[in-house]
């Protein structure tokens, strides 16, 4: 097999996009899977460690509109795609073996080439576990353990984009009966236009009059939005007791401890404990 074998690898998006591509120099299918050789995409020495040591390895590639795009990238959509890779004999692909699966990581492009960190299954096992004891909120809003239902009236609304400043500050139209600042910590998502599904942690939120808001993010999104794109605001939290009891009126699932001592109290001389 040794002087028929290819590798060929399967790239499936969150979106559910699977895309196959391969070094042989003809198309290979199985599992469902159409590997196409003419994107450009191979990949470097996949190491594998032992035991529970992380598996790495690089995809270097080139941009297409037919495969992997550069607007794709900058807008994110191949952030954590799942990764298969096969050794293949290429006369009869049902002689293969998976010598990889994981995800991939940070990817950085130059020109019209990226380049992609591969990360194994155990790459998780580097991440901290545990509970963090502190004063502030450890859930995030809407999600399992906070409880909070973000779909309730009152905590998000759409608007118009109708200015633009460096597609990181906007202005928007019709958002009204919100307290200012109400959206900050929360998201700005994208409801149509080339950008529609990206979203953007919100820096700043000024209510403006004529029912329209000015929202800062902390950073751009991948794509920028036009003129005249819709957009969904929604709630955010700082995570403080005080916000999970008024703002959200969910304070029994509020997954901070507000009593806790501070440090300075923990380091001062003479307290009894």
């Amino acid at each position: 097999m040794s002087e028929t074998v290819a590798r060929a690898w399967a790239v499936t998006r969150r979106d559910g996009m699977v895309l196959g591509f391969t070094d042989h120099d003809r198309a290979l299918s199985f599992e469902g899977i159409d590997f196409r050789p003419d994107t450009g995409l191979n990949a470097r020495a996949v190491v594998q460690g032992s035991g529970l040591s992380v598996d790495n390895s690089e995809a270097v590639g080139a941009l297409s509109d037919s495969a992997i795009t550069e607007i794709d990238l900058m807008a994110g959509r191949w952030d954590a795609a799942d990764v298969r890779l096969w050794e293949v004999d290429w006369t009869d692909t049902a002689n293969r073996r998976l010598i990889f699966r994981g995800h991939l990581g940070e990817v950085s492009r130059s020109g019209a080439a990226f380049r992609a960190e591969l990360r194994g299954l155990s790459e998780p096992l580097n991440r901290m576990q545990g509970r963090v004891y502190h004063p502030r909120c450890s859930a995030q809003l809407g999600d399992g353990r906070c409880g909070f239902d973000l779909s309730r009236p009152g905590y998000s609304a759409e608007g118009v984009i109708v200015s633009d400043e460096g597609g990181q500050r906007f202005i928007l139209s019709n958002v009204d009966g919100h307290d200012a600042r109400w959206f900050e910590r929360g998201q700005l998502v994208v409801l149509s236009g080339p950008a529609e599904g990206l979203s953007g942690i919100v820096k700043s939120d000024l209510a403006l009059a004529g029912a329209r808001r000015e929202i800062e993010l902390w950073a751009g999104l991948g794509i920028r939005p036009a003129i005249g794109d819709r957009v969904q605001l929604v709630a955010g939290c700082d995570k403080l007791a005080e916000t999970c009891r008024m703002k959200f009126l969910n304070y029994l699932n509020f997954r901070g401890f507000p009593h806790l001592p501070p440090e300075d109290w923990l380091l001062a001389p003479g307290v009894n404990r």
